[in-house]
């Protein structure tokens, strides 16, 4: 394994639009996360952890080694799992199944979600998760953290750091986690959960 390269968007920068704009994703993508994978490369040069997976660099690094994987991962997971706006977009399959069983309905499951995810003070990310029995757990996770340090699997995320809204959003982070829903690629969240 050589170095870690930024992750290719599987969309075009303004397919997103108006949920998230094209000039926030070139902040936010092409400047934010090219930095973190700029200075991951830069802290592994020489590091007994050169060569190992990100995940595992996430579980086993400390400091800014980790806080930059920590970064790259989460910012994979989230930008991989968008898809261009859609009306009516909502989990299908046995995600969908689980989300009943485990918060009542998909209307709880999004309001808890959003309430989280605005609730979170500071930097960080909300996260849906499935523990080692596939119950679906919800947690705040403050800036690089990821679900995998506590042995869950991540499966969806919303980004809370300013950075991922102010432009589109200002301080309204509610306003920003709500509109998210329309751009989540479920099927994509889905293969996460069953795979």
């Amino acid at each position: 394994m050589g170095k870690f390269e930024l992750m290719v968007l599987p969309y075009a920068a303004e397919a997103l639009e108006p949920v998230i704009s094209k000039e926030t994703i070139a902040f936010h993508h092409g400047k934010h996360l090219a930095g973190y994978v700029n200075n991951l490369n830069g802290l592994l040069e020489g590091s007994p952890l050169a060569g190992l997976p990100l995940e595992e660099i996430v579980l086993k690094a400390e400091g800014g080694m980790q806080n930059n994987a920590g970064q790259i991962l989460n910012h994979n997971l989230y930008f991989g799992q968008f898809c261009a706006p859609q009306v009516d977009s909502k989990p299908v399959g046995k995600l969908a199944e689980a989300i009943v069983r485990d918060f009542g309905s998909i209307e709880a499951f999004k309001e808890e979600f959003q309430k989280k995810g605005a609730m979170l003070f500071g930097s960080g990310w909300v996260w849906l998760s499935a523990d080692k029995d596939g119950k679906l757990v919800i947690t705040q996770e403050a800036n690089a953290a990821n679900p995998i340090q506590k042995g869950l699997k991540p499966l969806l995320t919303f980004d809370v750091w300013e950075h991922a809204y102010y432009l589109d959003y200002q301080n309204r982070r509610p306003d920003h986690l709500a509109a998210l829903w329309q751009i989540v690629d479920w099927e994509i969240i889905e293969l996460r959960y069953t795979k």
